[in-house]
């Protein structure tokens, strides 16, 4: 007789949670498939949330907008402590005899023929280089602006004309673009000249 009153109070339970549930079974969002809560929408707004959570919240413009109070979680700061590799401009460019400097150089051949004139020089080592107009050559100068907290940026010669008895080099300083480029002349069989001089 004692397991009598246990049997009423789970059947009361069972019959009190099916009067809760209803007769329409909850969904979730995924579709229509019931979930494990109670039926209804138990007071829900949109997508299952509460009312409060679900309604619309008004952003401001600035509240995206990074700055002393508000920064950007996602953003990395790694690039601020690793080291910086500096290059300087114009180091990247592809000079013909960059080791060398213009003195060190000498003018032996040129071939005006046809539409690409072409000039040979030797390196101190007596071998032989061929350029043609637009080639850089030689080592680049380094020039310092800004004082002592500026910057360093290269200069490098370029081919700007192969004629008979020469090669024109002109110089861009991309700092003072409206001062005319330096200009240097390399002559052929220097050495002749000199001894005409004599």
């Amino acid at each position: 007789m004692k397991s009598l009153p246990a049997a009423i109070v789970i059947a009361t339970a069972a019959a009190a949670l099916l009067l809760a549930c209803g007769d329409k079974p909850a969904t979730n969002n995924f579709g229509n498939r019931p979930t494990a809560m109670g039926g209804g929408d138990g007071g829900a707004g949109e997508g299952g949330l509460p009312a409060t959570v679900a309604s619309k919240t008004e952003y401001a413009e600035n509240e995206f907008t990074e700055g002393e109070k508000n920064r950007d979680p996602f953003r990395s700061f790694a690039a601020t402590f690793a080291p910086q590799n500096r290059k300087l401009p114009g180091t990247q460019i592809d000079a013909v005899l960059a080791q060398f400097s213009i003195d060190e150089m000498k003018l032996v051949a040129i071939v005006t023929g046809g539409d690409y004139p072409r000039a040979m020089l030797l390196d101190p080592q007596n071998k032989g280089w061929v350029v043609k107009r637009g080639d850089y050559l030689g080592k680049p100068d380094i020039v310092h602006v800004g004082g002592s907290n500026g910057s360093d940026y290269s200069l490098s010669w370029r081919v700007d004309r192969i004629r008979d008895g020469d090669i024109v080099l002109i110089r861009l300083d991309p700092s003072q673009p409206a001062v005319a480029p330096a200009t240097r002349v390399i002559p052929l069989h220097p050495e002749s000249d000199e001894k005409n001089q004599l």
